[in-house]
């Protein structure tokens, strides 16, 4: 009977861990969609397979391609469509460019607020396809809006499409359309179809300057079939750096909105092998059914007013699909908690249920688990990036074999915490091994309460490990009996937190598993007396064999193949004030490609004025002088240099006869400028704008940008120490250069200039 109550109860935690995950996305069926009213995936594909073809990044030859096939598509519906030209200057990151829009309407039948259905489509420079990022979301409204026409049945609101340009180079469509264009007034309300990998359920964050109740209830009223979210997950989202166009639209127009953003997958990111062949055919049906619900309700509800003065509390949950509660309940729930802690620490005590050195004698050895947990999970990552320093050329840290590393460390964990535990298996009062791990969740929701709220749903484990206690303490089962019942108790606690344990690394990368490993050792504690007997904590051995077998699986995938490429990167440097040259690469680990240029044992070169932002602040990890080829340099032309009053007024053009993609303009000394202007457009709202020492403008130019003109003014008397650097990605086309392509293997390096040439000079102003 002991070995069936223990069989049971591994068989019902791994259906709910299953369960947990299964809820979270739909299932993709090959089978035709023969109603035109309904969505279709084989069209999506199809769309899919013509948009990704070749990178399209703004600028880009086949950028053009792509925004004609999607006008083209718009335009077969019967949709009138305009490309916005427009000129935008992210006054965060200070880049621009001049970005082209796609716009189309469809006009509703009452004058209320209108829809806004977003995505962007051009890819990541340079390299990247952008089938997921975000061809998906351009498919997934090219084929929705299809379906919705077919209806024949006109919406209470205006619908209207905007599918962005420039959202890789900083939001740029975006603020372009919000900034400056009419239709921009009227909206009331969002929805951002994104992706920030190839796989894996679509969650669902909001963008509000108010608060979420009404927006949440809306949401669910719009009925998805698959509601993927949780209020913790956005709570982390707005104290990340990690922007979407849905975030112009709230912070400079105060436009509510949803993402819909997939993060599975996540080292197909920016690369190349974001492709047709590698979105994940289920990730799309999940975005399709996001887009059918909320179209369908929000194009015919009341979108004046969606603010609220309430926040909820929301997260998935067992049958009810999202459980919601006002944050207010998080503070009357937290003192129920405890009112109830003390009364069965009394009932415990009073019925000898618990002793008090058996409590802190749980307490030291469940603070104990965590410690193992969390340390012992952070150091053996960094011993793995010794074993394995290739991983590191990976920046954003999720390795093509990430998936079997957070199964392999989800089982080291679980054999840590048994055998830690293990100092307790003699152990009689077993309700003592509550005590201190519900403790330590109360003092975490206290904390939770006052400084991340959204994580307010971490006081239902509270409850159900408070129900396991109140039976310890009231009823005197059998072991067996108890084991079964304590582990169905648990089941919203393993619902709940299964998915975040894996979210967390996909999302943030491997080099936070030790959060993971945290929160296992966490929902241990209060499951303790689910796993314990008095000769063992059943399951150690078994966990250790698993977690043995899944690092030798991470091992074994740690190399690199057709299907998972390597990162690697080179620039060729030039400097046209010292005549001199260098190539230099970001690979922390040297490979047949990088190796025509660097040997790991040479010493390296300085690079002056070489630094390029990227996205991790990645710089050159090595670096070789080369010779100077003195390649043409644009044309910088002083068209405006008079002095009024204190101050100098200027204005310089720079044009090249060659094709350019980017310029950076730095300086080495605190600069403040007046009236800053780029192509006739204001920066920073016209408002002053001083940069102490570093990048002040990164402007990309688009396909119809032959020259930049910068208009400013400064103090009369000020010195100037400006920068120029102009970047093309043209090195491995390049007449003067001869570099062996890379293997089927390799990639070029995301998040980085890369395969590019950079001439650096000083202007002289």
């Amino acid at each position: 009977m002991k070995t069936f109550s223990s069989f049971t109860s591994v068989i019902i935690i791994i259906s709910v861990i299953f369960w947990s995950f299964s809820d979270l996305k739909p299932s993709f069926n090959s089978k035709k969609t023969t109603s035109e009213t309904e969505f279709s995936i084989e069209n999506a594909l199809h769309h899919l397979k013509n948009i990704s073809k070749e990178v399209h990044y703004s600028g880009s030859k086949n950028h053009k391609t792509v925004q004609n096939y999607i006008v083209s598509e718009l335009e077969k519906m019967g949709l009138e469509t305009h490309i916005q030209t427009q000129t935008a200057i992210n006054k965060k990151w200070v880049a621009g460019t001049t970005a082209e829009n796609i716009l189309a309407r469809i006009k509703g039948s009452e004058n209320g607020k209108a829809l806004l259905l977003l995505t962007h489509y051009d890819s990541n420079p340079h390299s990247s396809l952008g089938a997921s990022d975000a061809g998906s979301g351009v498919v997934t409204i090219l084929e929705g809006i299809r379906a919705f026409l077919h209806k024949n049945q006109q919406p209470k609101n205006d619908l209207i499409i905007l599918i962005s340009d420039a959202e890789e180079l900083g939001l740029l469509g975006a603020q372009a359309f919000v900034n400056e264009h009419d239709w921009a007034k009227e909206i009331g309300l969002v929805l951002n179809f994104e992706a920030r990998g190839s796989g894996g359920p679509s969650y669902m964050l909001m963008e509000t300057n108010s608060k979420n109740s009404k927006l949440l209830s809306e949401f669910m009223a719009a009925k998805p079939n698959y509601p993927a979210a949780n209020s913790l997950m956005y709570s982390i989202y707005k104290k990340l750096p990690n922007d979407t166009d849905l975030t112009v639209f709230r912070e400079d127009a105060n436009i509510n909105g949803f993402n819909f953003a997939f993060i599975g997958d996540h080292f197909d990111y920016h690369t190349a092998q974001d492709s047709y062949q590698r979105l994940d055919r289920e990730t799309l049906v999940h975005q399709a059914d996001y887009f059918t619900t909320t179209v369908n309700y929000f194009a015919n509800s009341d979108l004046s007013n969606l603010n609220s003065e309430e926040d909820f509390v929301y997260v998935n949950f067992p049958f009810i699909k999202l459980l919601t509660y006002p944050f207010s309940w998080v503070l009357i729930m937290f003192i129920f908690a405890v009112a109830l802690f003390i009364l069965l620490l009394f009932f415990g005590f009073l019925k000898d249920k618990l002793s008090l050195k058996g409590i802190l004698k749980g307490l030291f050895v469940f603070l104990l688990a965590m410690l193992t947990c969390g340390v012992g999970s952070f150091v053996l990552w960094k011993l793995i990036l010794l074993v394995h320093p290739a991983y590191k050329d990976i920046l954003h840290g999720f390795t093509y074999n990430g998936y079997q590393y957070i199964i392999a460390f989800v089982f080291l964990n679980l054999w840590s915490v048994f055998k830690v535990y293990k100092l307790l298996y003699k152990h009689e009062k077993t309700t003592d091994l509550l005590v201190g791990p519900i403790f330590i969740w109360l003092v975490l929701n206290y904390l939770i309460m006052n400084y991340l709220k959204g994580a307010g749903f971490f006081i239902i484990p509270v409850f159900a490990a408070l129900t396991i206690m109140a039976i310890a303490v009231f009823m005197n089962l059998k072991e067996r009996a108890k084991r079964i019942l304590f582990t169905i108790i648990s089941i919203p606690t393993l619902y709940i937190f299964a998915p975040l344990i894996k979210m967390f690394p996909v999302g943030l990368g491997l080099g936070i598993l030790f959060v993971s490993g945290i929160l296992i050792a966490l929902i241990f504690g209060l499951m303790a007396l689910t796993f314990h007997q008095k000769k063992t904590f059943w399951m150690q051995k078994t966990v250790g064999l698993f977690a043995i077998i899944f690092f030798g699986l991470a091992t074994y995938n740690s190399g690199f193949s057709e299907d998972n490429r390597k990162p690697n990167s080179i620039v060729y440097v030039e400097n046209s004030d010292t005549k001199t040259a260098f190539f230099g690469t970001y690979n922390t680990t040297l490979d047949s490609y990088t190796k025509q240029f660097f040997k790991e044992n040479e010493p390296q070169e300085s690079l002056l004025n070489a630094k390029t932002k990227s996205k991790y602040n990645t710089r050159f990890t090595y670096a070789k002088k080369t010779n100077f080829r003195n390649i043409n340099s644009v044309e910088v032309a002083i068209v405006l240099d008079t002095v009024m009053g204190n101050r100098r007024f200027l204005e310089i053009n720079i044009s090249s006869d060659r094709k350019i993609n980017k310029l950076e303009f730095s300086t080495k000394k605190a600069i403040e400028l007046e009236q800053f202007k780029v192509n006739d457009v204001l920066v920073n709202e016209g408002k002053k704008y001083a940069v102490n020492n570093g990048s002040f403008l990164v402007y990309h130019l688009a396909n119809q940008d032959t020259e930049v003109t910068l208009s400013f003014s400064v103090l009369k008397d000020y010195e100037f120490n400006v920068v120029l650097n102009e970047i093309s990605y043209d090195l491995l086309d390049h007449k003067l250069f001869n570099i062996a392509p890379r293997t089927t293997e390799m990639m070029p390096m995301p998040f980085v200039t890369n395969d590019a040439i950079m001439i650096t000079k000083k202007l002289a102003l």
